[in-house]
Parts: structure tokens; C-alpha cells; sequence
């Protein structure tokens, strides 16, 4: 998510925009001065000032999505509108050459009203803006001759025609730890949860519930026991027409495609023999550390008629996550430094599968404090943590990959579930 440097990111992006926009400007002259700084020279110009930075209403009290789950305490992110003012100068103060300039960048917004990822990752991608849920757009502002008159007495500066811009929203994330209590155990009599059943199938192929398949057993297991997969695991899609019309599975091609922002292109699997019905499908997580990042996937299903491969069809999305693994020995003991008045820094080395691209936030739960991941440079299973100003005791561990925690809980007898002893970290 993006941090503090997300202000200057959106106006290096508007910057690099609107010169490749303007490509006839002469010496590709944008700049990003105050107003009553701008003009040095007398030469064709465009100027971009940043002049009022505003807060998000909508967010000022929402957690950060997909970082903040259910029963946690986090902090909510600084969302920031920006307002631009963008002013065209002409070569000699030719107001003509001026309104000509101002007129293209206009036009170069206006057919540009969304900041893209690739872009904003060009300008500045330390900011990791490009990393954002919610999209950068540009609103033009509809601003009085009166309004517009005090903005330039306040610039202290001789008017000149202009327009305003506000782009939003920029989610600065916070820098403090959110809380992470332990998951509940069983949810109602049974952890059957709430349940509901569409009373209408669409005669097209859909998918209709996601479900583990024990690895020794072969059963299906009911994804309130566990809600993510790791990798190597099986699992059975549910649904209805896998086969078509007919419901004939020799007469089609399944492919189970799994999709995920980190990944550049989806990952298509191929549905073995013998591993689907017109009602079912299993397929398998490739155990390929490298290709397969740990967070949220989209499942969907491609059934395509033998020879026909114009005639495919895609069915529904399906959520599916794939939880990170531990793969360091557990449980582990750790010493602390620098200690002081009982409270001391601990460094928590880890391995884990799948590997961690530098683009993922990574966290620590430690008890219920949330310890980020030390930077990495590159694609790697090897993790550091500093736990500051903590005290000694043993604490459960969980390694959480862009929100998917990985497993604390044994389900192996559904009635009692436990919390795996192994995963924990003794701090001295």
C-alpha cells in the first residue's frame, strides 16, 4: 500500500501525462512551481501546482480493504484529495499560445481520467501507490470567477486563465500496528455457520462452492474448518453443466484458471482425466513455490466443446486463498538486545513457501501484535522481523502474505479443533 511519497507519485504522473500529451510543447516545458514563481522566462509553458490537500470524508474512518479482517482492530488510512490548479503560458505572454497549451493538457486529462498502475509505478514507484485498491482519478472543478479570483490573491500573483483539477483518493497507509486476536475455533453448533441455496440453475456452466479434499481420506471438507489452501493441495469445485447441455464430460475440455494481481498472466491447470463430472471437478495447486504467490485468487472454469474452441465458455469467479507456509523448524526461541526497563528488540528469522515477491506486504502475528516483514530487494522464502519494545514469553506465531494468514489451527478431529502447538516463538 501506498506510504507517504504517494502526494509526490500522483504529481510526477500528471507531470509525465501531460508531457507525453503535449508532445509539441517546445523543450517539453512543465513545471511544478507556485504561481507567482512559475514565469522565470518568457517561453512556452505549462505549469502544475498542488494547492490544497483535503481529506477523504468517506474514508477518514474505513479500514484498509483486504488488510483488515473480520474482529481486528486496525488504523484507518490518511486519505487525501488533491487539488491541482494547471496554468498555460505562451512564448513573449501571447495569451493566445498560452490557451493553447492549456487547452491540449485539458484535453490530454480529459481523455485520461483514471491514473493507471504502470504509470504512477513509472514516476515514483517507491510509493506504491500503483499498488492501490481503490483507483486515482481526475475530476475537473467547476470553479467561480469569484473563487477562482481569491486562489490567485492568495498566490500573490497576476492572474492568468487557468483550471483546476482535483484527483483522488490517495490512501496513505498508517504506520501504526494493527491488533490480530487469534481466529475462532467453531462458529454455531457443528460450525455449520449460515448456509443458503439459490432455488434457480441457469442452464450454463457455474460454480457453486469451493471444498478441500482430504489428502488421506479423499473426502470433501466444508471450507468453514479451513478457509485457504496451501500449495500441493487439492480441492473440488462444485457447480452444475461442467459438461454442458448434454452433461457428456468426453465431449469437452476443462481448464481451471486461477487469477491473482500479483501474477502478470493467469495460471491455467489442466483437469485430468477421470477428475470431473458434470457437477464436479478436482484439481490440484501446483506445489511450484516460485509461480504461485500466496494471497487471494480468483478460481474460474473454462469448458470448451472438443474442436470448438471458439465456443468456450468462462463460468463465475470463485474466491480462493492460498495461505502461506512456515517452513523454518517451530516452535522457535529467539533472545532479545537492547533491553530496557523489561522491554527489549527481538529479530525473528523465517523461511516459507510459497516465496514472497518484494511487491507483497508481509507480516508477522506475534500473540496479537502485527510485526512487518524487513525489506527484500527480491522474490525469496527467507523473512526477517523486528519485534520492538516487547517483553518475554511465548507467543503463537502466524505468517500473514497480502491478508492470507497461514495455519494455526489442527482440524484433524472436526469436533475438537486445536491450535497447532509447534507454531509459536519463545522471545528471552
Amino acid at each position: 500500500m501506498s506510504n507517504s511519497l504517494a502526494i509526490a507519485a500522483v504529481t510526477k504522473t500528471l507531470v509525465n501525462l501531460i508531457t507525453h500529451g503535449v508532445p509539441d510543447l517546445p523543450n517539453q516545458k512543465v513545471t511544478t512551481l507556485p504561481p507567482e514563481k512559475a514565469r522565470k522566462a518568457s517561453e512556452d509553458q505549462l505549469n502544475i501546482f498542488l494547492y490544497h490537500t483535503p481529506l477523504n470524508a468517506a474514508w477518514r474512518n474505513m479500514d484498509m480493504p483486504r488488510q483488515i479482517r473480520p474482529g481486528e482492530t486496525g488504523q484507518p488510512p490518511l486519505g487525501l484529495n488533491l487539488h491541482y490548479l494547471i496554468t498555460g503560458y505562451g512564448k513573449d505572454d501571447d495569451d493566445i499560445r498560452g490557451q493553447q497549451w492549456l487547452g491540449k493538457a485539458m484535453s490530454t486529462l480529459h481523455d485520461h481520467p483514471v491514473l493507471g498502475a504502470q504509470e504512477i509505478k513509472d514516476a515514483l514507484a517507491a510509493s506504491g501507490l500503483q499498488d492501490q485498491i481503490e483507483r486515482v482519478r481526475i475530476t475537473p472543478l467547476s470553479m467561480s470567477s469569484d473563487e477562482m479570483s481569491k486562489l490567485w490573491t492568495a498566490f500573490q500573483a497576476p492572474y492568468r486563465i487557468s483550471m483546476a483539477y482535483q484527483v483522488d483518493v490517495v490512501l496513505i497507509e498508517s504506520t501504526r500496528p494493527s491488533q490480530t486476536p487469534l481466529p475462532v475455533l467453531t462458529r454455531g453448533q457443528d460450525d455449520t455457520g449460515a448456509t443458503a441455496q439459490a432455488d434457480l440453475i441457469p442452464p450454463y456452466p457455474a460454480i457453486e462452492d469451493i471444498r478441500r479434499v482430504d489428502p488421506v481420506t479423499g473426502e470433501l471438507q466444508p471450507m468453514q474448518r479451513r478457509l485457504s489452501f496451501e500449495l500441493d493441495d487439492k480441492f473440488a469445485i462444485l457447480g452444475h453443466h461442467f459438461g454442458l447441455e448434454e452433461g457428456d464430460m468426453s465431449k469437452v475440455t476443462l481448464t481451471v484458471r486461477l487469477s491473482t494481481p500479483r501474477l502478470e498472466k493467469p495460471q491455467d491447470l489442466a483437469v485430468a482425466a477421470g477428475d470431473s463430472t458434470d457437477q464436479q471437478i478436482i484439481v490440484k495447486i501446483p506445489g511450484v513455490p516460485a509461480n504461485f504467490p500466496a494471497g487471494f485468487y480468483t478460481v474460474s472454469v473454462l469448458v470448451t466443446p472438443n474442436g470448438k474452441p471458439d465456443e468456450t465458455r468462462t463460468t463465475n469467479e470463485w474466491a480462493l486463498l492460498l495461505a502461506p507456509q512456515i517452513t523454518s523448524g517451530m516452535p522457535q526461541s529467539v533472545a532479545r538486545t537492547n533491553i530496557v526497563d523489561g522491554l527489549g528488540q527481538a529479530t525473528i528469522n523465517l523461511t516459507c513457501t510459497p516465496e514472497v515477491r518484494p511487491e507483497q506486504r508481509v507480516a508477522l502475528a506475534l500473540g496479537d501484535l502485527e510485526v512487518p516483514a524487513e525489506p527484500h530487494g527480491a522474490q525469496t522464502n527467507a523473512l526477517a522481523f523486528i519485534a520492538k519494545k516487547i517483553g518475554a514469553g511465548t507467543f503463537r506465531v502466524r505468517l500473514r502474505v497480502d491478508g492470507v494468514d497461514s495455519h494455526i489451527v489442527d482440524f484433524t478431529d472436526p469436533k475438537k479443533p486445536h491450535f497447532i502447538e509447534s507454531q509459536k516463538v519463545t522471545i528471552t
